[in-house]
């Protein structure tokens, strides 16, 4: 948002954020200092080359340079930098709560320890007091089921530092959500809530092995639903939470356009959408202008927008009453309605 610009309806309404990446949402200033601190590759000459490398030819194009921009997060001292920056960044934009994924697993290779690193995550986060933030582990696919399998106690120390769930990021098209059966189910016996991405990189027989050997609380993306009828109708019977990114999906070329994302079907059929801007900082978009393109794009109603963001309420992995209360702020907030 353009400081000396009027804030929009979009804006300043009260939201919430379910489906968001602490290592995709690193605004780019703060990611700029930590190229300029290590300096290890030469194609980032500037602030406008950083800004160039994230353009997409496609998903597998996406993942490289993930992994490519993980090169500057070495210390756990850069995770408490880019935790309270991303907190900040969320405050701004009014959103009062958000469950983020962080994936500590890759930086093993630095011999960064998943304890210390979600410990230096937290001290970031705890820094901002206007928005509170829980933490989902996310297994990436690209580090192995062996990884994960070995990781999970990890995380079973470190849920006081508000972990409170696991998920299932990377390489969708590669490593099918069945090879984390098992993983799973010992994450829900350690009493973690669940989620995948799935009908991103894969079709729907991901959201089906999410659903069925993962037994997932909310599906990450789903986006690929849409070519099922008979998924489609399971998930308006179940209300089973879609995490819906639609610019993510179109800069990373899963849907050609905004006008062809099948969100607005999904609304409309029945399912319980809600939306996210998945990696922020790599594609350049906000919550906000997430709400903005639906309302002018995809025909969703100032109501419907309201709609949505309540459904990312209920579909929160908080204690009901706890929701009711953000529900009843949220509807009495100064913004709601103007």
């Amino acid at each position: 948002m353009n400081k000396l610009s009027t804030p929009t309806w979009f804006e300043r309404v009260p939201k919430v954020e379910l489906h968001l990446h602490l290592e995709g949402a690193i605004p780019l200033d703060a990611l700029w200092q930590l190229v300029q601190k290590y300096g290890t590759d030469s194609s980032v000459a500037d602030i406008d080359a950083l800004k160039r490398k994230f353009q997409y030819k496609d998903f597998p194009h996406f993942i490289e340079t993930w992994v490519w921009k993980n090169q500057f997060l070495r210390e756990y001292d850069d995770f408490t930098f880019i935790a309270e920056a991303v907190a900040k960044n969320l405050a701004r934009q009014n959103i009062k709560y958000a469950e983020m994924f962080y994936s500590p697993l890759p930086f093993a290779l630095n011999r960064l320890k998943p304890q210390k690193l979600t410990e230096a995550v937290r001290t970031g986060l705890t820094r901002v007091k206007q928005t509170e933030i829980s933490l989902i582990m996310d297994f990436s696919r690209d580090s192995g089921v062996a990884d994960a399998e070995k990781n999970l106690p990890a995380v079973k120390e470190i849920k006081e530092l508000g972990v409170i769930g696991v998920g299932l990021g990377g390489s969708e098209q590669k490593y099918p959500p069945e090879l984390y059966a098992e993983i799973y189910e010992k994450a829900r016996q350690m009493g973690f809530h669940t989620g995948a991405h799935a009908g991103e990189a894969a079709g729907p027989e991901s959201v089906w092995g999410a659903i069925r050997s993962l037994k997932v609380e909310r599906i990450g993306h789903g986006t690929r639903a849409i070519e099922d009828k008979r998924l489609i109708e399971y998930l308006a019977r179940t209300q089973l939470p879609l995490e819906c990114c639609p610019l993510s999906n179109v800069r990373t070329g899963v849907v050609k356009s905004i006008e062809r994302h099948p969100v607005k079907k999904f609304f409309d059929a029945g399912l319980l959408v809600t939306i996210n801007t998945d990696d922020p900082a790599m594609f350049g978009n906000s919550l906000a202008e997430e709400y903005q393109t639906l309302e002018e794009k995809l025909g969703f109603s100032r109501d419907d927008i309201r709609t949505l963001i309540l459904n990312g309420i209920k579909a929160a992995w908080l204690p009901q009453s706890r929701k009711q209360v953000m529900i009843d702020e949220f509807c009495k907030d100064e913004n709601w309605l103007k």
